[in-house]
């Protein structure tokens, strides 16, 4: 089974799409670092959270061994963000799913692999988990995710809806 740490901003955009269960589909169990389990419980009325508490046979949340890497890199970064990629490499992770540009740059330069959001619906649909990309994407964008013409077009084009 592979190992894969995600971050906060899939797991808010997955669950505001109804999809989180894609990330049980794919990868069988994620790792979550405690300090993105906190980032998606901060509103009392999280749906993420609710989604994330009700996955606890595929969802492990998981303390950071190395809160002193956490201190070098949390002047740029969420600590979500570094905790994710401090987990990563702790746990000799396959895959660190992350969206954040930055955050991203900062993982491949550590060595980590790396997707986003993006990446993981690309992935179901060629694995046939969904049956269209094209509503997805634009339900993400209506649930205010930034998601450009550029890359829906490419995304699409990927999969062979375009």
């Amino acid at each position: 089974m592979r190992k894969v740490v995600v971050n906060s901003s899939p797991l808010i955009a997955l669950c505001g799409i109804g999809k989180l269960g894609l990330l049980r589909e794919i990868y069988g169990e994620i790792a979550i670092p405690l300090a993105v389990y906190q980032e998606i419980s901060a509103k009392q009325d999280s749906l993420c959270k609710h989604y994330i508490d009700n996955a606890a046979e595929w969802v492990r949340i998981c303390q950071i061994r190395n809160t002193l890497a956490k201190r070098l890199f949390k002047a740029k970064l969420h600590a979500g963000e570094v905790e994710a990629m401090i987990l990563a490499q702790e746990q000799n992770a396959d895959l660190l799913i992350i969206d954040d540009a930055l955050a991203k740059r900062h993982a491949i330069y550590l060595g980590i692999n790396v997707t986003g959001t993006l990446g993981v619906l690309i992935k179901a649909r060629q694995m046939n988990l969904i049956s269209e990309l094209a509503p997805l994407l634009q339900q993400l964008r209506r649930n205010n995710i930034y998601v450009s013409e550029k890359l829906i077009s490419y995304c699409l084009q990927k999969v062979g809806e375009s």
